[in-house]
């Protein structure tokens, strides 16, 4: 599959297909019922997918066959006869967020050319990322957090104090906010959104700097995916908890446990990225629904031109 093929024929299809998640997913906003949410938008995503031209492997989905019906690892999608595509996704990042109507909810998914995505297994990942314009290797996921925050203001050419760094509020990163904060930077905290906590370091609307904490792997292939359309720097490094999980991975074709992955290596080739959004937060708009009309706030990257769209849709309902 050429970049030509990825920009003329799948982009629209993989806005439409996260559209049709997010309107799913925001009929359940509010209801207090995560699983109802998240299955609501996998339901959608699958049909939409189904209705393309496309000849589609999951290889970042919602888990393994026996643990997911629908858009499970290795599933195939699309109709076939069109270009064969990894996809990454994740029908309703922020499913707590969605259940109590809190920003940042959003429909996320990725398309690769087929074999060029880590087929991470759902397991942790350590990780690190910075926005685009830093000289290669500013960051480094075996550094300190402290560290990375004084090589990263010097590159920038400000003080310490003046880096914000994303952090997910879980009780395993303690140390971490605390490095940070010892360092003197702002620590941004977010309750979900591994994903779109990533990608607000490539948004200099959004203030943050850099990311850094521990969150799913899978997710960090999408958070890849959407770097490697910006320019950002990634580094990633699976955690595993017991021995089946490092038997899952080794059944991905993961041989080297402790290997630390940079954006090239988890996402080989120019990919599409599209997330909608579910509710209103930094990046996006969330699903509003409006005199009888629906209207959606997409957000498509094209690493192969280096483009970054926004996609604002209305149709009746």
């Amino acid at each position: 599959m050429t970049s030509e093929t990825l920009d003329r024929i799948l982009i629209m299809d993989a806005v439409h297909v996260a559209e049709e998640a997010a309107i799913a997913a925001w009929a359940l906003v509010g209801h207090g019922d995560e699983k109802a949410a998240d299955q609501a938008a996998v339901d959608a995503m699958r049909t939409a997918l189904n209705q393309l031209a496309i000849d589609g492997v999951i290889v970042i989905g919602e888990g393994e066959r026996d643990e997911a019906p629908m858009l499970y690892i290795g599933e195939k999608v699309g109709r076939g006869g069109g270009p064969r595509v990894d996809i990454a996704l994740d029908p309703l990042e922020g499913t707590t967020l969605t259940a109590k109507a809190m920003a940042n909810a959003l429909a996320v998914m990725a398309w690769a050319p087929a074999g060029t995505m880590l087929h991470a297994p759902d397991t942790y990942m350590d990780k690190i990322a910075c926005g685009p314009g830093y000289p290669a290797g500013v960051i480094d996921l075996d550094r300190s957090p402290a560290d990375n925050v004084r090589a990263l203001a010097e590159a920038k050419g400000v003080k310490p104090s003046e880096i914000t760094v994303c952090v997910l509020d879980r009780a395993r990163h303690g140390e971490i906010i605390a490095g940070l904060r010892e360092v003197g930077a702002r620590v941004y905290l977010i309750t979900d959104g591994d994903v779109a906590g990533v990608m607000n370091t490539a948004d200099k609307s959004t203030g943050v700097d850099m990311y850094i904490g521990q969150g799913g792997a899978p997710e960090g292939v999408l958070a890849c995916a959407a770097l490697k359309c910006v320019g950002g720097q990634f580094q990633g490094r699976l955690v595993f908890r017991n021995p089946d999980e490092r038997a899952r991975a080794k059944s991905h074709g993961i041989e080297q446990f402790d290997k630390k992955y940079d954006l090239h290596e988890m996402v080989s080739a120019d990919a599409i990225f599209v997330a909608t959004g579910v509710t209103s937060g930094a990046l996006l708009d969330g699903v509003k629904v409006a005199d009888g009309f629906v209207h959606t706030h997409t957000l498509v990257m094209d690493s192969a031109t280096s483009t970054v769209r926004e996609v604002r849709m209305k149709r009746r309902l």
